[in-house]
């Protein structure tokens, strides 16, 4: 399946699996749109996924926000000794620095964990992109901590980190659809590791949802 296909999915609402590099984390992520994310997407990722459920989110809607990074958030707090300090990750064992912020809940959901819970933080997560009030209604309406993570995609997107956070916000882009996606990262309950990029496309092709190779989005962005 091609990027076009790729794009189609996610404009329908629809998966896709992406894979980033044997050269950074070697997994792939199930990606899908945040503004459309239904409980299903949730049992979807967490029976065949099995990793993190995350959210990834574009720079200027981040700073919009006043989101920070968790590890600058922790390496500025008083409240935190220097020796605890030490366990801080700076860059990751594949090269790039973490772009975990803060974990959400909507302040309706109950313990924010079930799908119904984690699918409503993510949709109305989504909806305050582009809105004026954005940054009260973030306040006013989801708590910390909470079930899901917010990642923060690098500005200048893949000119600048090639992770599965900016190449799913990119790939939004792409869509033109808001640039908020909810990732997860495949796990093989076989070997306890991650899904091989062979099993992915395997599982790609048995489900009909397109796969695509983070080089080849590499490839595009630098032509485009």
């Amino acid at each position: 399946m091609t990027l076009d296909d790729a794009i189609s999915s996610l404009r329908r609402g629809e998966f896709v699996l992406l894979y980033d590099s044997g050269k950074r984390e070697n997994e792939v992520d199930m990606v899908v749109a945040a503004q459309f994310v239904t409980p299903e997407h949730i049992s979807r990722m967490r029976q065949n996924a099995g990793g993190l459920i995350c959210m990834a989110i574009e720079d200027s809607f981040a700073k919009s926000l006043n989101l920070k990074y968790m590890h600058s958030i922790l390496s500025q707090s008083i409240d935190i000794d220097s020796d605890s300090k030490k366990m801080i990750m700076g860059t990751a064992p594949y090269g790039d620095h973490p772009t975990f912020s803060i974990t959400i809940n909507h302040r309706k959901t109950y313990t924010g964990i079930t799908d119904k819970d984690r699918a409503m933080t993510i949709k109305e997560m989504a909806q305050l992109y582009g809105s004026d009030d954005a940054k009260n209604q973030f306040t006013t309406s989801f708590v910390t901590p909470g079930h899901v993570p917010l990642l923060l995609a690098s500005n200048g997107l893949l000119a600048k980190r090639q992770g599965h956070t900016e190449m799913s916000v990119y790939l939004a882009q792409l869509a033109n659809l808001t640039p908020v996606t909810a990732i997860c990262e495949m796990m093989d309950g076989q070997t306890y590791s991650a899904f091989t990029p062979e099993k992915a496309q395997k599982f790609a092709k048995e489900n009909a949802i397109p796969f695509i190779d983070g080089k080849e989005l590499l490839d595009y962005a630098k032509v485009h």
